[in-house]
């Protein structure tokens, strides 16, 4: 039986694999080691059965013994453990969230409804280092993908609308603050009926622009009642770091570009964060290679894989079906406003979402863990 060290389960995607693992019997194939790095040796979790003492998470003898490490610890950890724990030479599987790893030329990224494949051929080569993708690349392409694996897109731009949680947990504790302090400004105007409206609307915007550094440490600025229209890094070419991703990666997913022999697809975006507390949505364009008619497509990404939801292009369907709330904490990739655009018939519009807690960040690593097991 495996022994497979866990870093970071208590953070909020690791919580959520926990629940996963937990869910779908993932306990019962494994020998776990859980690792911390504020807590060692404490008392492991109710799912360790040998290991029963939690273990430092930056001892490197202690993680040589792992066959796989799973790590949702964040980038930091990744860039300080991983360089000395490969150099003490430990040739394990190492599986992990952050996105120090992921363009790396030795790693894969995985998303295996999609890039089965790819990660199959990385196996045989020996690969060791399986990469979780970005949450909002990762949700498009379980909706979309199948129009990439069949070659149908010749290129795609989207503009995604990302939740507070994809900063994390004190980014959401954050918002919800700013939530607060704006009701509680106008909380008495609300209470009259007979209030005028832009009274209240100044009262909001006098109160969003005066929020404190405390009220905003997270975002820099306001979410609340607002939008950022941009997310991470800035590259110095009028894109961040987070809208590069959404081409990089979804060509390394698909094993296109260089190193794979064959063209990458341009993809480019405008990323945008939003005041939902969970799940990344993305509103696309892509230029088809060719006119396929809309049932075509339709039925290609219905039959892609078993958590597409597909959700027809009527108000009453998209207002119900195409919302975070419809959404968090399900395991559905939703994909809708399918249509043809008014530039041509080989230019077609869609919207997909998904919970990026889920299949944006945890799941796809439970999954490589259980391909590792069954290999």
């Amino acid at each position: 039986m495996a022994l497979v060290g866990l870093v970071g389960w208590r953070g909020m995607v690791g919580s959520v694999l926990m629940d996963r693992m937990q869910a779908e019997g993932d306990f019962a194939l494994i020998e776990p080691m859980f690792f911390s790095t504020s807590n060692a040796g404490g008392r492991a979790p109710a799912m360790a059965k040998n290991e029963t003492t939690l273990q430092d998470a930056n001892d490197i003898a202690q993680l040589k013994r792992c066959d796989i490490v799973i790590t949702a610890q964040g980038s930091d950890y990744t860039k300080v453990v991983y360089p000395q724990l490969r150099a003490a030479g430990w040739k394990g599987y190492w599986i992990d969230a952050a996105k120090t790893l992921r363009m790396q030329d030795d790693a894969v990224i995985i998303l295996d409804p999609v890039n089965m494949p790819v990660i199959k051929d990385a196996l045989a080569r020996g690969v060791k280092d399986y990469i979780g993708g970005n949450c909002t690349v990762s949700c498009m392409l379980m909706g979309l993908g199948a129009l990439f694996k069949a070659d149908l897109v010749e290129w795609m731009t989207c503009t995604t609308y990302q939740a507070a949680s994809g900063g994390g947990a004190q980014h959401m504790r954050e918002l919800l603050t700013q939530m607060g302090s704006l009701n509680a400004s106008v909380r008495s105007l609300l209470d009259d009926p007979a209030s005028a409206i832009l009274e209240i609307d100044r009262t909001i915007a006098d109160t969003q622009r005066g929020l404190s550094a405390e009220e905003t440490k997270n975002f820099m600025v306001p979410l609340a009642g607002s939008l950022i229209p941009w997310i991470d890094a800035d590259r110095g070419d009028g894109t961040s770091l987070e809208e590069w991703k959404g081409g990089a990666e979804t060509n390394k997913i698909l094993g296109r570009g260089p190193g794979f022999g064959v063209p990458a697809t341009p993809i480019d975006s405008i990323c945008v964060r939003v005041g939902a507390m969970r799940c990344h949505s993305q509103a696309l364009t892509l230029k088809m290679k060719r006119d396929v008619p809309l049932a075509d497509l339709e039925a290609i990404i219905k039959a892609d894989n078993s958590w597409v939801r597909y959700v027809p292009n009527t108000r009453e369907a998209s207002v119900r079906g195409l919302t975070p709330v419809a959404v968090t904490g399900t395991m559905d990739i939703a994909v809708g406003r399918l249509r043809k655009l008014a530039m041509g018939p080989q230019y077609v519009g869609a919207f997909t979402i998904g919970d990026q807690l889920l299949w944006g960040a945890a799941e796809p690593l439970r999954r490589m863990l259980r391909i590792l097991l069954e290999q």
